[in-house]
């Protein structure tokens, strides 16, 4: 094996994390339904004529294209920087992704809470629990819980019977 195939073979994949084809997938397309409601509600939020209410429909516009940007890159083929932002995105851990997309979506709430900001970015905070949920890693099956619990038992009763000093 060369240098560049070890290499290659240690850098982390995006498929290292657990998730699964089609719960990738099911993320990308709240990103995306996410990106679109912020987007509209966004431009919807700023028809006001006040500065917080403005200022929350631009941060939510801003949350739609980060959206767009991380989850479907193509959709952005004529900005320059559009692949290489894409690129790093899907190396963040779905954890580190989860905080970004709830953080993205919380402040334009805390902003100027109303129904336009709350349902607006309804979505994009559901891609983020999602990506979230997928931080905490498959669900184990019920034959392994059973065998640890069964050696857990067996492991108490061996230290129960060698704490009182003789054998029961």
């Amino acid at each position: 094996m060369s240098s560049e195939e070890t290499a290659a073979s240690t850098k982390a994949t995006p498929e290292d994390d657990g998730m699964t084809w089609w719960y990738r997938w099911l993320c990308k397309i709240a990103g995306v339904l996410g990106g679109i409601s912020c987007a509209i509600a966004g431009v919807w939020n700023c028809v006001t004529v006040n500065p917080l209410n403005i200022a929350a429909g631009v941060w939510m516009v801003l949350t739609a294209f980060a959206l767009f940007l991380c989850e479907v890159p193509f959709c952005c083929q004529f900005i320059e920087f559009a692949n290489a932002v894409a690129a790093r995105a899907d190396k963040l851990k779905p954890w580190q992704k989860a905080i970004f997309y709830c953080g993205m979506a919380l402040f334009p709430v805390f902003l100027s809470f109303s129904f336009t900001t709350l349902f607006g970015n309804a979505i994009a905070f559901a891609t983020g629990v999602l990506y979230g949920l997928a931080s905490l890693g498959k669900k184990g099956d019920a034959v392994t819980y059973a065998r640890l619990q069964h050696q857990k038992q067996g492991d108490e009763e061996r230290m129960a019977g060698t704490t009182n000093g003789a054998p029961e």
